[in-house]
């Protein structure tokens, strides 16, 4: 996990990089996959989801209203209580997806095993239908003409919701520390 130190002139220094990393690439990191943890250089203080926060204002600023000002106002209002609903709310649409999931490596499991379906095969169908990626040889296209249909439905992918629920978690511990 990279650290990031802030340093009084509110630079930001990823230690692991060795050089300094702004606002955006520290998004660039998150949307990698990468936890990252930023602290204040003098005070070791936990700066994470401070700068996080910072993160998204800035989103906002270039994308012109990203989030919409009734959830950005009804999070506000509302307090701790909101961020633990969203956050519930978020985490069982995660976890219906990997039932979900389950269910069909259950079944094509089933089908390969009873050798109606190769394994080769399987593991293609895996790829197009799981929400995770799967190594896959096929080049049909197939996939691309899915992940189109999904994209005009509006759902997220698991990788989507992924970072929102890292930055609840980590808004929601600084909202029980200040109160």
């Amino acid at each position: 996990m990279p650290l990031i130190k802030r340093y009084p002139n509110r630079k930001l220094y990823d230690t692991e990089a060795k050089q300094y990393i702004t606002l955006d690439g520290i998004a660039t990191l998150i949307r990698r996959g990468q936890d990252v943890s930023v602290v204040d250089h003098a005070t070791g203080e936990d700066l994470t989801t401070v700068t996080l926060a910072q993160v998204i204002v800035e989103q906002e600023k270039r994308q012109g209203g990203m989030l919409p000002h009734s959830l950005l106002a009804g999070l506000i209002q509302a307090g701790g209580e909101a961020m633990h609903t969203l956050r519930r709310t978020l985490a069982s649409s995660l976890d219906l997806a990997r039932q979900v999931d389950e269910e069909i490596e259950r079944r094509l499991q089933a089908l390969i095993s009873r050798g109606e379906l190769a394994v080769e095969e399987g593991r293609c169908l895996a790829e197009k239908l799981l929400s995770r990626p799967l190594p896959c040889l096929d080049d049909t296209g197939t996939e691309e003409a899915i992940e189109q249909a999904l994209l005009r439905q509006g759902l997220p992918t698991r990788d989507d919701l992924r970072p929102i629920l890292d930055q609840l978690d980590r808004l929601l511990a600084e909202l029980e520390e200040r109160t």
